[in-house]
């Protein structure tokens, strides 16, 4: 078995191997590139068929913990929440063979080892978070919580009126976990719906893509799900978000009157203006995948009435 300084080499050059394979934890990355680690050799799989706990027999503690993904309208066999502090949780398995996974991730937590969290952002595909931290247990929810950083590893008390300061650490690990967590898991699901192509003009260099909200995460209705999603290029997301594009329930683009009658170079003619009527280049396949029209007649509303 290793030694701790053994296995936090070992973490060090998984975070590596992961950072080159996902653009730096931007892009998804399949199961079966996760089977492909090695280690000094040796072929060592981060991810394990059917348990979302992997320890592998070599390390003392958990190295990877994953969500499955689940499409829209089903449940997950264990629902992994956000607590009041504004950390993740992680659920433990509650069954009995789940005893000594749930050990090994008590483990990463006493060693203070980190670890790797694979989100399902469609089948067979993950959004890999990593590192990630086990900072503590609540087990009369059954979960663990997780941390991104150490910066993290002192959860806020649970007080009815938090102080000024815990307020600003809470709103901090809210963005945090935006930031880490909801975004790129958001940006993988619609990328991998869109096959990596803007909706728009069907530009596909994926450094030059962005998941698009249709309505703000800060809105009510600003759910992280696909259909809430729009894979576009960032010459075409940021007239989007500012209102100079829209997109209507029937996936056609329109362009601001004002704009339309703006004279500029060529890309703005033929990149912006030149869209207005055509229809998206690119929708998902699936059509469950596929923007909801009622958020986009709500969008567009917004953007004809502005």
């Amino acid at each position: 078995m290793l030694s701790v300084d053994e296995e936090w080499e070992l973490r060090r050059a998984a975070g590596a191997w992961l950072a080159l394979r996902t653009n730096d934890g931007t892009d998804a990355i399949s199961r079966e590139i996760l089977t492909e680690f090695t280690f000094h050799g040796e072929r060592l799989p981060l991810v394990d068929r059917g348990r979302g706990i992997r320890k592998p027999a070599i390390c003392q503690a958990a190295l990877s913990l994953m969500t499955v993904h689940t499409p829209d309208g089903h449940s997950r066999p264990y629902e992994d929440v956000q607590g009041r502090d504004g950390l993740p949780r992680y659920k433990l398995r509650a069954d009995a063979p789940g005893t000594a996974e749930n050990l090994a991730v008590a483990r990463a937590q006493e060693l203070k080892l980190p670890v790797i969290w694979l989100i399902g952002v469609a089948p067979g595909w993950f959004q890999a978070i990593f590192p990630v931290y086990v900072i503590g247990s609540e087990p009369t929810l059954d979960q663990f919580v997780l941390a991104y950083d150490r910066a993290q590893a002192m959860p806020l008390p649970q007080s009815a009126a938090p102080s000024p300061l815990e307020e600003t650490l809470r709103r901090y690990a809210v963005r945090e976990t935006r930031q880490r967590f909801h975004q790129p898991v958001f940006r993988s699901m619609v990328m991998r719906a869109y096959e990596t192509t803007c909706a728009v003009c069907s530009l596909r260099h994926t450094q030059l893509l962005d998941a698009a909200h249709i309505v703000d995460d800060a809105e009510e209705a600003g759910v992280a799900s696909v259909r809430n999603g729009l894979a576009l290029c960032k010459i075409h997301h940021a007239p989007y978000d500012v209102g100079i594009l829209g997109i209507s329930a029937d996936y056609r683009v329109g362009i601001r009157d004002d704009i339309l009658r703006e004279v500029d170079g060529p890309l703005f003619e033929h990149g912006i203006k030149g869209l207005h009527v055509t229809r998206l280049m690119k929708l998902p396949a699936r059509r469950s995948d596929r923007p909801d029209p009622d958020l986009l007649a709500w969008r567009f509303d917004r953007f004809e009435s502005a």
